[in-house]
């Protein structure tokens, strides 16, 4: 599997192997997936948590102590799927299957601390990098705007 790379301002290339590896103020990233023979690229968001509603148990329903209606359920965070990910679009996934993920490199362009910052800078390099008037994975920005609306 290709690790998450991501090369700094200044030159630097971090690898991205483990949670731990994030600092802690970072909520997830926006990449880009690269297929090393036809260059073609996929840029999308990616959290490095995701939450949950898990039901309580019976147990922690009796333990419960606090004012007006006892919940039934409550909201779990974990660690996601970020390690083994490729992104959303089919016809990526499809040519991963297909020739491998050998042939792909996955780099971080930018680590976001909030939701709105993935929103964002998703969509800011998006357009920076012309992916719905170039041959690329993407066929649409933000659920909006559409690679055949633009034909």
């Amino acid at each position: 599997m290709n690790n998450w790379l991501h090369k700094s301002s200044l030159g630097h290339t971090f690898e991205y192997k483990e949670i731990e590896d994030f600092q802690q103020e970072y909520i997830g990233f926006v990449y880009k997936i690269t297929n090393i023979i036809t260059n073609k690229i996929y840029i999308g968001k990616k959290s490095l948590y995701s939450n949950i509603n898990k039901k309580l148990t019976k147990k922690e329903l009796g333990e419960y102590t606090g004012p007006g209606r006892k919940p039934t359920k409550k909201l779990v965070t974990s660690e996601s799927n970020w390690k083994k990910y490729y992104g959303s679009s089919k016809e990526l996934l499809q040519d991963i299957k297909d020739i491998g993920e050998n042939k792909f490199t996955r780099e971080v362009l930018h680590l976001c601390k909030s939701k709105k910052q993935l929103t964002y800078y998703e969509i800011h390099y998006q357009v920076i990098h012309n992916v719905l008037e170039l041959d690329s994975y993407n066929d649409n920005i933000l659920g909006k705007f559409y690679r055949k609306d633009l034909v």
